[in-house]
């Protein structure tokens, strides 16, 4: 559920997370033939910008929500997206983790969906917050805590959880949605947004816009500490019990010495615990605004039926200010910087270099570089380590890690086989990166990356769920959706120049940042010995 970096790791440290298509955010598309006969299917179909400006308009609400409707009509079904310009990077100080709790919550219900009473729950809420607010009052004395106040303020704590438990009715937003037709239904938490999505036949569009409309707007934190603690199991299986997750956490907290992309997107542990439903309020009422949220409905909906009832119930939603730009910029990094794990596990190699964001004018070169260092069996990475050195079972390189609405890192990473070493493959991806600094890429290499861009976006643009995730992400981030046609001119401008110019400039050692996991054999048993020995 929980979207970060993490998802790029994947099939190595079996986090579940769902990866964006955008180009945003993309992943190598493989095998140059079989792209080319996924798109085969589109030729029929008008995929330019003239026909989606035919049947898509968009709509800012007078309390500054952005719809977007895309007409459709192959089949009786629609999806959407939702997509909050709010992520793990605008946690508050001392509260991380605190977006992806909203992930968590957003399937709890609404003032009449999930309760048998929601007047008397709303009271058992207040209690339950003024319970916690006396217990973590306690709990957070540094000096003079009492432990036996401690003891009875959790169990008035734990009273006031259970009195408003009697009033949920578990699971009845999403069996509402589910027995209406509902398909994917869920949510993501990125560094850099939140996202809601799911498909549905078009003639529940009224059903959906309610459900969505009042679950942005009526939030209700039930069950609230119930889900933190499922938070906080998540964190201890996805990074305190996953040295991969271990290490990408600490690698970004060294990389980053002012920025948020520092923190750790799930939250800390120490954090995680403490954050209160009261904080979960007040980030709502400053981040879940109308002006601060796009949503992309694409399918079998027409703009003229379907606006009225969008504008019906989202219009409802009280307006606010959309929440004031980050200031914080993160420095120039002088010297390399580096993180070393040793333990008995699989030795992992992980390198980031410091590049600009998305609406830097060599955005599309570190696109292009990404293609040629990763993208199949035919990519340089995966040639030189994995078929021809054979020192490593995977190796890529990607660009926007942690995010990329502000200035992220261009990544490596290798999996060095058993009896080759971290060293190894580090070793291997310099020399590969020296080679692209002083060496010009084929124009094959140039021309497939140019190619597989146009066939990633046809193949975008084919599928509902994804063209609204798209014109949903376009819009938050240029402006307006029509940005995503534009992007392909920008790659097929692309020089080998560009190329060579961008990587003497990012690939320094002073601007690197690298991370290892070193195989150590566990420390003997000292019980063992002793028994051995009696022996």
């Amino acid at each position: 559920m929980f979207e970060t970096l993490y998802s790029r790791f994947d099939r190595i440290s079996r986090i579940d997370a769902r990866v964006p298509a955008t180009r945003l955010n993309r992943l190598a598309a493989g095998w140059m033939l079989g792209v080319l006969l996924a798109a085969a299917p589109l030729a029929g179909r008008a995929q330019d910008l003239a026909s989606f400006e035919k049947r898509t308009t968009v709509e800012v609400l007078p309390n500054g929500l952005t719809l977007i409707v895309c007409n459709r009509p192959e089949a009786p079904v629609f999806s959407y997206f939702t997509m909050v310009d709010a992520g793990s990077a605008d946690d508050p100080q001392g509260a991380s983790g605190l977006a992806h709790m909203f992930e968590h919550m957003a399937f709890k219900g609404t003032k009449e969906i999930g309760t048998t009473n929601y007047p008397a729950e709303k009271v058992a809420l207040a209690k339950v917050e003024v319970a916690y607010t006396a217990y973590d009052a306690e709990f957070r004395k540094r000096v003079g805590q009492d432990a036996k106040k401690l003891t009875d303020l959790k169990k008035v704590f734990d009273d006031a959880v259970a009195a408003a438990e009697e009033f949920v009715v578990p699971n009845a937003f999403p069996q509402i949605a589910e027995q209406n037709g509902a398909e994917g239904l869920n949510a993501s938490t990125a560094e850099d947004s939140t996202q809601y999505f799911w498909s549905m036949p078009s003639n529940r569009l009224e059903l959906w816009a309610y459900m969505e409309s009042t679950r942005i707007g009526e939030p209700v934190e039930r069950e609230f500490y119930k889900e933190r603690d499922v938070v906080q199991e998540e964190r201890r299986m996805r990074i305190d019990s996953a040295p991969i997750g271990r290490l990408v956490e600490q690698l970004l907290a060294t990389a980053y010495v002012a920025h948020p992309y520092g923190r750790s997107g799930v939250g800390w542990e120490s954090e995680i615990s403490q954050v209160s439903a009261t904080e979960a309020d007040a980030f709502h009422k400053k981040y879940y605004v109308p002006a601060n949220i796009v949503i992309a409905v694409v399918g079998d909906v027409s703009a003229a039926t379907t606006m009225p009832v969008l504008e019906k119930y989202f219009s409802k939603i009280p307006a606010g200010p959309k929440p004031e730009a980050m200031t914080t910029i993160e420095p120039a990094q002088m010297a390399e910087k580096s993180v070393v794990i040793k333990e008995a596990t699989q030795p992992f190699y992980l390198e980031g270099y410091h590049r600009p964001d998305y609406r830097d004018p060599d955005d599309a070169v570190y696109d292009a570089i990404t293609d040629i260092f990763s993208n199949g069996r035919t990519a340089r990475l995966y040639r030189s380590l994995v078929r021809d050195q054979r020192i490593a079972a995977q190796a890529q390189g990607f660009s926007g890690f942690p995010g990329d609405k502000y200035p992220g890192l261009f990544a490596f990473y290798a999996v060095p086989l058993p009896g080759h070493t971290a060293d190894e493959v580090e070793t291997a991806i310099h020399k590969e990166l020296d080679r692209l600094k002083t060496e010009d890429v084929s124009d094959d290499e140039l021309q497939k990356f140019r190619t597989r861009s146009k066939v990633d976006r046809l193949r975008g643009l084919d599928d509902n769920a994804g063209l609204a995730q798209e014109m949903a992400e376009y819009q938050t981030r240029f402006g307006d959706w029509r940005a995503m046609f534009r992007e392909q001119a920008k790659d097929d401008a692309v020089t080998k120049a560009d190329i060579r110019r961008v990587a003497n400039k990012i690939f320094v050692a002073s601007n690197r940042t690298t991370g290892r996991i070193e195989f150590t054999a566990p420390a003997a048993d000292p019980a063992a010995k002793q028994t051995g020995a009696a022996q």
